[in-house]
């Protein structure tokens, strides 16, 4: 039995400088959406600001009392 097949020249698995220009691609990739994510996620949950907080007045620096 005679296979007739056709040698694929874009086949990553056969060479090793497209494999590893891929898997370096596929890695920056994972990075910068990683790193994205995560400033999105930092300024999702940024500071607001000072909270308006009643604070009894016996416990200031200098306390008041009735």
């Amino acid at each position: 039995m005679e296979q007739n097949t056709v040698e694929n020249t874009k086949d990553i698995t056969l060479d090793k400088v497209s494999r590893s220009r891929w898997m370096f691609y596929v890695q920056l990739f994972c990075i910068v959406t990683f790193m994205l994510g995560g400033c999105y996620n930092l300024y999702k949950h940024r500071y607001q600001g000072k909270p308006d907080v009643k604070v009894p007045e016996s416990t200031l620096y200098n306390p008041k009392y009735k």
